[in-house]
């Protein structure tokens, strides 16, 4: 089942004496981040608006309604931020990567079972996603087309074709 909030950074310090929030981003950038109006406290409980943002050096800087001082905003540091899903829009084909993370991960052509996705590294070319099968080793896999060939979250598993070599034992 699917998160309807999902994490997307957290309040790592102040900024200024106006109550102004210092965040790192836990998303693709400030700037998605920076998007939104309202973000949430407390896994989705409470709700508060977004007055301004601005993005600097891979940072995110909001000022949020009621936080007027360094002494509000002192109190939210280390506090995660949320987005509710239904607020963000993805390109066709972008997944979360918290939707991502718990995957069964099968062979599109023997139905065989890798284990299941456990992290995502972001290398710049393209993100890399790392399989724990269940001898507890961990084996790479290049998030491309050519090797992902479909995710299914309902079904919690993604169908992949291996690049030749890639799980050949040793």
């Amino acid at each position: 089942m699917l998160k309807q909030f999902l994490e997307v950074g957290k309040i790592v310090t102040t900024h200024g004496v106006r109550g102004e929030v210092k965040v790192e981003p836990w998303c693709d950038s400030p700037d998605f981040l920076s998007e939104f109006e309202t973000l949430y406290l407390d896994k989705g409980a409470t709700a508060i608006q977004v007055e301004r943002a601005r993005s600097y050096k891979n940072m995110a800087y909001l000022k949020l309604q009621g936080v007027e001082n360094m002494d509000q905003a002192e109190a939210l540091r280390g506090k995660v931020l949320y987005i509710r899903r239904t607020d963000a829009r993805l390109q066709e084909g972008e997944f979360f990567i918290q939707d991502l993370m718990g995957l069964r991960v099968v062979d599109a052509d023997s139905g065989v079972c890798y284990g299941t996705l456990c992290q995502v590294s972001e290398t710049g070319a393209n993100d890399v996603y790392h399989i724990k099968g269940e001898d507890g080793k961990i084996r790479l896999i290049p998030a491309i087309p050519q090797v992902v060939l479909h995710i299914d979250l309902e079904g919690e598993v993604m169908t992949i074709r291996p690049l030749e070599g890639l799980f050949d034992e040793d």
